[in-house]
């Protein structure tokens, strides 16, 4: 044990980072060499801190010539709560974060990391595509217009589907100012009247709960994203279409159970 201590401190760290136990014994030979000892770290941690700091992970430590360090500026202890967690500050990857959520409640926490994991999925995505379109309900509002007034110049009973299409389009916004508790009538009715004076940039002001000009308010969001929703909605809603019936299997009959009389 004091063998493989000293080939770690050879190694020229000051911190010693390990997935499993240390004892006693190697711990005092560590803190006598000045090398401070970190136990019980779980293996995504390790990945992880391993990747912002720029180390590599060892399991032997007989050259030490080919190990990588990492490399922070601070490390410490802190709370949060009642846990105590070890904080890595001046990472030498320094866009690396952690994300601490605190709620109330299980199911507090469980929406709070879905709506960030979203979040930072479009962010993927918006950094691989880099289109964007206007948000707040604009893009929605365009492309229901532009539905519109091509069913108006279609004849047959194709124009019905495609101002119905329209109508679902139209849905998006209204589902978004009926979350903000704004009047989802007068503010439709206006930003679709936008719309038809050719103002496809106006959409919904959130914070003013108004019609305004998502140009000048910087307001976007993922081409990519956006092209997503408007085609895994229209192909679910085509395929309970095409459903024309349901077969179901009648259920099992039950037996009369003895065993307890």
């Amino acid at each position: 044990m004091k063998d493989k201590v000293n080939k770690i401190c050879k190694v020229g760290c000051n911190v010693f980072i390990n997935r499993q136990l240390i004892y006693n014994y190697p711990e005092q030979l560590f803190s006598d060499n000045g090398v401070m000892s970190i136990e019980h770290a779980d293996f995504e941690g390790v990945e992880r801190l391993a990747l912002v700091t720029g180390g590599e992970i060892c399991s032997t430590f007989d050259a030490p010539d080919l190990i990588k360090l990492g490399h922070c500026d601070l490390i410490e202890e802190i709370m949060i709560g009642e846990d105590k967690l070890i904080k890595f500050s001046g990472v030498k990857l320094g866009e690396a974060c952690t994300i601490i959520l605190r709620g109330a409640t299980k199911q507090i926490l469980d929406e709070a990391d879905r709506s960030i994991h979203d979040a930072l999925c479009v962010l993927t995505q918006t950094v691989k595509e880099t289109k964007t379109v206007f948000g707040g309900g604009s893009s929605e509002m365009l492309m229901a217009d532009a539905v519109s007034r091509l069913a108006a110049r279609t004849p047959g009973k194709e124009a019905v589907a495609m101002e119905a299409y329209a109508k679902a389009l139209r849905q998006l916004p209204s589902i978004m100012i009926d979350n903000a508790g704004y009047d989802t009538a007068q503010l439709i009715s206006e930003l679709r009247a936008c719309h038809t004076q050719k103002k496809h940039t106006m959409g919904i002001n959130m914070d003013e709960g108004k019609v305004d000009d998502m140009e000048v308010n910087g307001i976007t969001e993922s081409f990519q994203v956006k092209r997503q929703v408007v085609m895994s909605g229209s192909e679910a809603a085509e395929m309970i279409l095409r459903v024309d019936d349901i077969v179901k299997a009648a259920p099992r009959p039950r037996g009369r159970d003895d065993r307890h009389c």
